[in-house]
């Protein structure tokens, strides 16, 4: 769902990127190639991405729900993780002062819808530029009245018609109102049409057929040439048109400059050597006032931030687990750096992101579905979860959706589609599937096959959909799997012998980056180890370097299994769809895969998709979601173990920042307290 990495959930309305290869902070982005500077094939065995219009970065926002809800999803909410920000009334906090944030990296772009635009390009995006809609804490989008007076769908049939009314104070900083030409040179710079614009992402845009002015020079009329639910998703983040109206613009100028802005703060200045990019409280600001004079981003490595903020050179900084326990086991001591890190508060909630199981099922052993969901079956995700979460006093339930998180309005746990963990019934599946130990008796050979080939329209099959392959999916249990368990199957002891077939060890390629940082991760992939090898399958973990985790392994399908994590999304039928979708031949032989590295789709989840992303009715787009999250759940390619925690770490007196979790913050209102 929102670089290689997750998008960063305190930047606010960001687009869904490619996945984070650890817990501790994303990787930079994939970048789009520009002509001159192609990047090299991908090897023999890889799956290519499908173009950057469609491949990398999905469209904006983050996490679902389109209205105010009630009732079941309020209590879901109230049993996550709430933004940890220090709120702090307007009143109570100082006027002026530099806030120091520490980033991940300088941006290589100014340009959010750029391939090699990051977490960093995402948060001055939040803090100089028009959100149309913002999210709250439980991740529904909001009109943003600084820039909207209203957006509604006024027309169904028989095309569908957005009304945008602007905020007649809302203008650029060069003085010149919100408009209709923003809105349209975003819209043809966006929508694929024009491949002399390198974007990374068309999905929305591609579906709008026309932009007029409508009442007045305050009201936008956007009609659609195929219905689109995600309608809010677009023109967040909106750039003047002196941005986006020309391919020279959008392609380079806009990497380095803004030559106009409209938020509480703009730019002011960027130091390649510093690393840093200062943004000012823009004097045309129509809204609340900025209560900072200036917000200075500064790239620090993690392992550098807690000294940083102990020395007074920063003032937040998001940290991982390692930082936490630098802080905790520093306190003990009676020094002046532990005085300073004392003064340190630790602020703490649930990332809008999961940390997912990857299992490779374009070859190999995985790519039988009963192998697949053998190991997801082996797996006590409760007990990862807690492993990561507990220690931090976070909420250690694993997600039971992969397209939505607790506390997110149409949130459903589909996960029994797949089932909990059951050794005995992941030794009937490989057993099933022909992985014996040497003494296993030849006699449950073929046990449950005699089903398999009415298997077309169920979980994983393509074929035309009657309902039984949605009942399936609910039930969550191959025929093989049944008809195994009905043989008196029982879980191997931990220290049996790897399953074999046609002399052939059932073992694993298991992937992870080496890098600081990473440590958490390799806790739990070596307690999956363990839970695999219970079952009879043996998974070696092998590290490379974290720079080409993603690019050499993930993305290019070397690997049998891998670690990593996918933001959650406000629109899971546009930014989601990549992400699950069935890898396609393209015109050279290769698979186009846009985002699905596991390789493991079908039409059937795909149809979802697409019907769910042009339903207008949201409780029926809500319904076809959660048939397809029960369908990805059968299918086993991607286990959800748990949500990420978000730790960000700042100095006395810092209020209205902190976790965010969910919520779009306020640069506005960041500050010190009086």
């Amino acid at each position: 769902m929102s670089s290689t990495g997750a998008a960063d959930p305190s930047a606010g309305v960001a687009g869904r990127r490619p996945p984070a290869p650890s817990d501790r902070s994303p990787a930079p982005p994939d970048r789009a190639p520009a002509p001159s500077d192609r990047a090299p094939a991908p090897p023999a065995r890889a799956r290519v991405r499908a173009p950057a219009s469609t491949a990398l970065l999905l469209t904006a926002a983050l996490l679902a729900g389109l209205t105010a809800c009630g009732g079941d999803d309020d209590r879901a909410a109230a049993s996550t993780a709430p933004p940890d920000i220090a709120a702090t009334p307007r009143d109570q906090v100082r006027e002026g002062g530099t806030v120091r944030w520490a980033v991940d990296s300088a941006p290589a772009t100014l340009n959010a819808f750029q391939a090699d635009s990051d977490a960093t390009t995402d948060r001055i995006a939040a803090a100089v530029l028009p959100a149309l809609f913002t999210l709250d804490r439980a991740g529904r989008p909001q009109r943003n009245p600084d820039y909207l007076r209203s957006a509604e769908v006024v027309q169904h049939e028989p095309a569908q018609v957005v009304v945008y009314r602007l905020n007649p104070k809302a203008v650029w900083s060069d003085g010149r109102p919100l408009g209709v030409a923003d809105f349209r040179a975003q819209w043809q710079a966006l929508n694929g049409r024009d491949r002399a614009f390198w974007t990374a992402r068309n999905a929305g845009y591609d579906r709008v057929a026309r932009v007029e002015p409508g009442r007045d020079a305050h009201e936008i009329r956007v009609t659609f040439g195929t219905p689109y639910a995600d309608w809010r998703s677009l023109f967040t983040p909106l750039y003047p048109r002196s941005a986006t109206g020309g391919a020279d613009a959008f392609n380079d100028v806009t990497r380095r400059t803004l030559k106009a802005t409209a938020g509480p703060f703009t730019l002011r200045a960027r130091d390649a050597r510093k690393r840093t990019v200062t943004l000012v409280r823009d004097p045309r600001w129509w809204g609340d006032r900025a209560r900072l004079d200036r917000l200075v981003l500064t790239a620090v490595p993690r392992e550098r931030r807690v000294a940083a903020l102990a020395g007074g050179k920063l003032d937040i900084a998001g940290i991982g687990r390692p930082e936490v326990e630098d802080i905790r086991t520093s306190v003990e001591r009676r020094d002046a750096s532990a005085a300073a890190l004392r003064r340190i508060d630790v602020r703490r909630s649930l990332a809008p992101a999961h940390t997912q199981l990857a299992l490779n099922g374009a070859e190999g052993p995985l790519a039988d579905e009963r192998v697949r969901r053998a190991v997801a079956r082996a797996i006590d995700r409760s007990a990862l979860a807690e492993s990561v979460l507990k220690p931090l006093e976070l909420p250690a339930v694993p997600p039971g959706s992969h397209l939505r998180l607790a506390g997110q309005p149409g949130y459903e746990d589909n996960s029994s589609a797949l089932g909990g963990q059951d050794p005995a019934a992941a030794q009937a599946m490989l057993a099933d599937a022909g992985w014996r130990t040497i003494t296993a008796e030849a006699g449950n050979k073929d046990a449950g096959n005699k089903d398999e080939g009415k298997r077309d329209n169920g979980p994983g099959g393509d074929g035309t959909d009657d309902g039984t392959g949605e009942r399936a999916a609910e039930k969550g249990r191959t025929a093989g799997e049944r008809a195994g368990e009905k043989a008196g199957a029982r879980a191997l002891p931990g220290n049996a012998h790897v399953l074999h077939k046609d002399g052939v060890p059932l073992t694993l390629e298991f992937v992870l980056p080496k890098e600081r940082g990473t440590g958490q991760l390799r806790a739990v992939a070596e307690r999956i180890t363990q839970m695999l090898t219970a079952v009879g399958i043996r998974a070696e973990i092998e590290e490379v370097a974290g720079e080409k985790f993603f690019r050499e392994h993930v993305a290019s399908g070397d690997f049998d299994l891998a670690l990593y994590s996918w933001p959650a999304t406000a629109f899971p039928a546009t930014d989601a769809r990549p992400v699950f979708a069935k890898p396609r031949p393209a015109p050279d032989g290769s698979l186009t895969v846009e985002q699905n590295y596991t390789g493991v789709g079908t039409d059937r989840i795909d149809q979802l998709f697409e019907q769910a992303a042009a339903e207008l009715d949201e409780s029926v787009a809500r319904e076809l979601m959660s048939r397809a999250d029960a369908r990805i759940w059968a299918a086993a390619a991607a286990i959800p173990l748990y949500q990420r925690p978000e730790l960000v770490a700042v100095r006395p007196g810092v209020v209205n920042a902190g976790a965010f979790g969910f919520a779009t913050p306020r640069y506005q209102d960041v500050g010190f307290r009086r």
